[in-house]
């Protein structure tokens, strides 16, 4: 591992993942990670790879990790936090995942994704009106479905008052 400078350490351990091997690029992450331990990226891609094998409660670190200072890119910051709140969602750490979540949301509006990962977390906690409001919203923003986009003004109607009645 010493002959190789960290940009190619991580590029390899990336590679590795990429190709069908995320075990061995868990380990090799793991020893980048100890080596540079303040480094998002690599906790990053550290979480990342614990993700793909199912060992989310072993992500969770490296995630916070990431996301805890600056570092990352636009991109990767976004990935992060989808991975950390998606993570909590999945172990059962919903007002953690809804407050990354929110968090994401705030930084990333116009990312989908992020919305309806928080959808699901926000119908976790019990807060199933919010939750339904967000998806139906995206929903009618989002659809390609003639049927949606020919009833997108009413489905963001009823999204804002699913009770309103006349």
């Amino acid at each position: 591992m010493d002959e190789l400078g960290r940009d190619e350490l991580l590029a390899a351990a990336v590679r590795l993942r990429g190709q069908g091997d995320p075990g061995q690029a868990r380990l090799r992450l793991l020893e980048l990670a100890d080596r540079y331990p303040d480094d998002p990226e690599v906790a990053y891609q550290t979480a990342w790879t614990h993700d793909v094998l199912g060992r989310e409660a072993e992500a969770v670190p490296f995630y916070e990790r990431a996301v805890r200072g600056g570092g990352l890119s636009a991109e990767d910051r976004h990935g992060a936090l989808l991975g950390l709140g998606s993570t909590y969602r999945v172990l059962g750490r919903y007002p953690e995942a809804v407050d990354t979540l929110r968090r994401a949301v705030a930084e990333f509006p116009d990312d989908g994704a992020l919305r309806t990962f928080l959808a699901m977390a926000l119908y976790n906690t019990g807060r199933h009106e919010e939750a339904m409001r967000l998806t139906l919203t995206l929903l009618a923003a989002t659809s390609e479905d003639p049927g949606v986009r020919r009833y997108r003004r009413a489905i963001e109607e009823y999204a804002r008052d699913l009770d309103a009645t006349v």
